[in-house]
């Protein structure tokens, strides 16, 4: 460890130890396995029916995330020194262990965060196991590091759950604290190449609901339809606003500043439902 002394009362520090051979061999074949997608971080695990994707779902919290959204429930997936680095196969080893309900209840496995695109390989290395024994799989993602998805990731993926933060470039930047042109751009990409779709917006009172906000996300979902084979958006999910992770924030002494923010009115909903629907796409409210 880096120590530190005085001299002529003026501080210096002592550099740390070097790292034997065998620790730096070690360290080098950990980095190496991480950029492989050997070796992921997992946040969390959670086992639902008919949330994250169709059937019932194993969904894996990977840890990071490139965004900031004000109104995000799980800012504990932010960091990824907050998760637990765990090989591949650990993972597929839990994939497994349900593979008799993913084919009773037409389930399979999604993978979340936190932004699961930082972590691309990894994702892909799971994706390949589940598409060669047929089990279903889902990508939770903001679009914002669709960049970073290869084609065979996105080869061996059932369906993308897309989140549409806002249509408006300064809105999302409000939202996120980043730019809304990478998810656009993903989400073209995805429906040009005939991946499936469920656009996801967060309805959220004062800060996403303006008119003109909804109607630029409803525009750009049935813009999707027109590309590709068409019909890439297979729904769109409006989801309310809520205060179920207003605590986390407090716990990471996080500034939290929709807390007095209340959840959206059923009138509201239905005015953002009616824009959709507006433009022939097919609406779930959740």
């Amino acid at each position: 460890m880096t120590t530190m002394t005085t001299s002529l009362g003026m501080p210096s520090f002592t550099r740390p130890s070097p790292l034997s051979a065998e620790e730096a061999a070690e360290r080098t074949e950990r980095l190496a396995a991480i950029r492989e997608g050997r070796i992921g971080t997992v946040h969390s695990w959670e086992l639902v029916t008919a949330v994250d994707g169709p059937g019932t779902r194993l969904t894996v919290f990977l840890s990071g995330c490139a965004l900031r959204c004000l109104y995000c429930q799980n800012p504990d997936t932010w960091n990824i020194r907050h998760g637990t680095e765990r090989a591949v196969e650990y993972v597929l080893k839990r994939i497994k262990r349900y593979k008799k309900v993913f084919r009773a209840t037409g389930g399979g496995v999604t993978v979340s965060g936190g932004e699961p695109l930082l972590q691309p390989r990894f994702v892909q290395r799971i994706f390949a196991y589940c598409a060669e024994r047929g089990i279903h799989t889902a990508l939770d993602t903001s679009g914002f590091l669709g960049a970073r998805a290869s084609d065979d990731l996105l080869d061996h993926t059932s369906l993308v759950l897309l989140d549409v933060k806002s249509g408006l470039p300064d809105v999302y930047r409000e939202t996120t604290g980043r730019e809304l042109r990478p998810t656009l751009d993903f989400g073209r990409r995805l429906a040009s190449r005939g991946n499936r779709m469920w656009v996801r917006f967060v309805l959220v009172p004062g800060l996403t609901d303006g008119v003109e906000n909804v109607e630029a996300v409803a525009d750009y979902a049935a813009s999707l339809q027109t590309l590709g084979a068409g019909g890439a958006v297979e729904r769109v999910e409006i989801l309310p606003f809520h205060q179920l992770g207003r605590d986390k924030w407090a716990e990471l002494g996080e500034e939290y500043t929709l807390a007095d923010t209340q959840p959206p009115t059923e009138q509201l909903v239905e005015r953002v439902r009616a824009q959709f629907l507006a433009r022939g796409l097919p609406v779930l409210r959740a």
